[in-house]
């Protein structure tokens, strides 16, 4: 019989009880489940609610109890529905009648609500962590290969030459701001429902506020129906990890590009990349590869959690019950792509000389030609079309910039002089655009040690 089964003469069919349980899911949270368990009975004996031998020995059972989970020397069934269930029945199994206090003044809804801000409070730290150890390996290439000279891309065409560290850095302003984001998902998070009930509250004289001491929330969920029923802490929990994914996801494709022999730019270390089975020669970008499709996965979580949530009246239904599996897999992919990109990153190869003499009269640096007229004060729509019409010229005749001579330019335009072919140099161009946030290298400098600050 379910401890829920005073209502009931008979217990639900197999099939419902297959159908409607959350352990399988549930033993995700164990700890949290124990933890806030042990929190619940520590304020009840301080609020006189169960005498302090029975506290004791409630407190030592919970003990058993977790390490019976841990071990697998006990292995609830699916008739036990959920983890509370499963921990509370085997607690009155072990002490006694006892363990019936151990549900004295709070509900399934608000336990399960206290346990998934304990799991993704964690897990959100632990996210925190990963990303602060992604960007600090970002800045570190930035300073090992960083002044690698390569084509800027729009629309995956040349657009101008740039350092590779101000690429890299591009990558870890986007990681900053995700920080930023999962920081204030766990600051939202941060809050206890336990001791808000079904939804109503409870005529015991109870103190949350100690309850969420204990557990080391930062208060409590203030309303006793919005405690139990809100789910939009997870929503921007997963959404902070769905932008995040996309991020991961850009830098993933660039390195399957990098890594292709028509880029030949950068090489993954063996330790994240695989072979093939039939073709020997190949090193696939795999690790790459996963995290662009996982990427889909924890966009589907979002998804998952809002239509769960959009057409529910309060207070709390058995559709939320459908939470964990969307905001544990969210969590746990993320992280997971984190450090896997992370170490990606530490272990890439990168060809330095690759670009070097491939972007001596490249066109990318058409802008540099109409940039050197704008400086000698001639309308930019102006030089903007003299640029064009010296590529075209060039495209022409089958070469590129290296076809120009001074004469050549000052047919285009009488504006050019004998040292306007001095603009077509990589280097020199990359290093002029010293503009705040720019590509030079004094400005990359500058990112970094700003990156640097930020992450303390």
């Amino acid at each position: 019989m379910p401890l829920w089964g005073g209502r009931f003469e008979g217990g639900p069919a197999e099939e419902m009880q297959a159908f409607s349980e959350s352990l399988s899911v549930d033993l995700e949270m164990v700890d949290e489940d124990i933890e806030a368990s042990l929190a619940h009975v520590t304020m009840l004996g301080e609020a006189g609610l169960v005498p302090a031998a029975e506290v004791e020995v409630l407190r030592q059972g919970l003990v058993r109890v977790r390490e019976e989970l841990a071990d697998q020397t006990y292995r609830p069934g699916v008739e036990r529905e959920d983890i509370h269930m499963a921990v509370e029945a085997r607690l009155i199994e072990l002490v006694g009648e006892a363990g019936g206090r151990l549900h004295t003044a709070r509900s399934r809804n608000d336990q399960v609500a206290t346990d998934v801000r304990l799991w993704l409070k964690r897990r959100l730290t632990a996210l925190d962590e990963a990303l602060e150890r992604l960007i600090k390996v970002l800045l570190q290439r930035v300073k090992n290969d960083g002044r690698t000279l390569l084509p800027g891309f729009t629309h995956l065409q040349r657009g101008q030459p740039i350092w590779l560290g101000h690429h890299l850095l591009a990558h870890a302003w986007h990681l900053l701001r995700d920080r930023d984001r999962v920081r204030d998902a766990r600051t939202r998070a941060d809050l206890c429902p336990l001791g808000a009930g079904a939804m109503a509250g409870t005529p015991h004289p109870i103190d949350r506020t100690r309850t969420a001491e204990i557990l080391g929330f930062r208060g409590i969920v203030p309303n006793a129906m919005d405690a139990v029923s809100s789910r939009d802490h997870e929503m921007e929990a997963v959404s902070a990890c769905a932008i995040l994914m996309v991020h991961l996801s850009r830098m993933a494709e660039e390195l399957v590009l990098w890594s292709s022999a028509e880029f030949a730019f950068a090489r993954l270390g063996e330790a994240w990349s695989t072979g093939s089975s039939i073709m020997p020669q190949k090193r696939n970008p795999d690790a790459a590869e996963l995290v662009r499709g996982k990427t889909g996965r924890v966009l589907g979580n979002l998804q998952a959690l809002m239509v769960m949530t959009k057409g529910l009246p309060l207070a709390y239904n058995r559709d939320l019950q459908e939470d964990r599996h969307a905001l544990f897999d969210a969590l746990t992919t993320t992280l997971a792509c984190v450090r896997v990109t992370a170490g990606m990153w530490e272990s890439l190869e990168v060809r330095r000389e690759r670009y070097a003499q491939a972007l001596e009269g490249d066109f990318l640096l058409a802008t540099e030609l109409a940039d050197h007229l704008v400086e000698q004060g001639v309308p930019f729509r102006e030089a903007h079309h003299a640029a064009g019409r010296l590529v075209a010229w060039c495209e022409a005749r089958g070469g590129d910039f290296r076809l120009l001579t001074p004469e050549i330019l000052q047919q285009h335009h009488p504006a050019f002089g004998p040292e306007s072919l001095t603009v077509l140099d990589p280097v020199a161009a990359v290093e002029r655009r010293r503009s705040a946030g720019g590509t030079a290298w004094t400005e990359v400098e500058a990112q970094a040690a700003a990156l640097e600050a930020a992450l303390g």
